[in-house]
């Protein structure tokens, strides 16, 4: 998977957008951080020059089994730690199960939302 490939999945869920919010950041790394929400709540990020990881919302129950199965999974970068994951991409964790983990990470947050804005979408 690349990054156009990944933009498209995350995009394509209701009312997903991104953003590039950290233009002033004082780390380049941090500046090319994309970020997806769904109502301005943030379900993924990635770094759009080295595509490296991406960092997901999840389930904390599901978390550290997802760290015991795969070396490509670990806690999240920058993040809180019980509630976010970083998947990595060039390692043991397939394209599908990235696709599930982002799917995962939007319905987290849609369910999150008021019963209005889950309307809304």
């Amino acid at each position: 998977m690349n990054i156009e490939e990944f933009r498209t999945y995350c995009l394509s869920f209701p009312g997903a957008c991104d953003k590039m919010p950290f233009d002033k950041a004082a780390s380049e790394y941090d500046r090319e951080l994309l970020v997806f929400c769904v109502r301005d709540k943030w379900f993924c990020f990635v770094n759009i020059e080295i595509f490296d990881f991406c960092c997901i919302k999840c389930n904390p129950d599901e978390s550290g089994e997802l760290q015991t199965e795969y070396t490509g999974v670990r806690p999240g970068w920058h993040m809180n730690k019980k509630y976010w994951i970083s998947v990595y991409f060039n390692e043991d964790v397939s394209d599908d199960k990235i696709k599930e983990l982002v799917s995962k990470s939007y319905n987290i947050v849609v369910k999150s939302l008021t019963k209005k804005e889950r309307e809304m979408l």
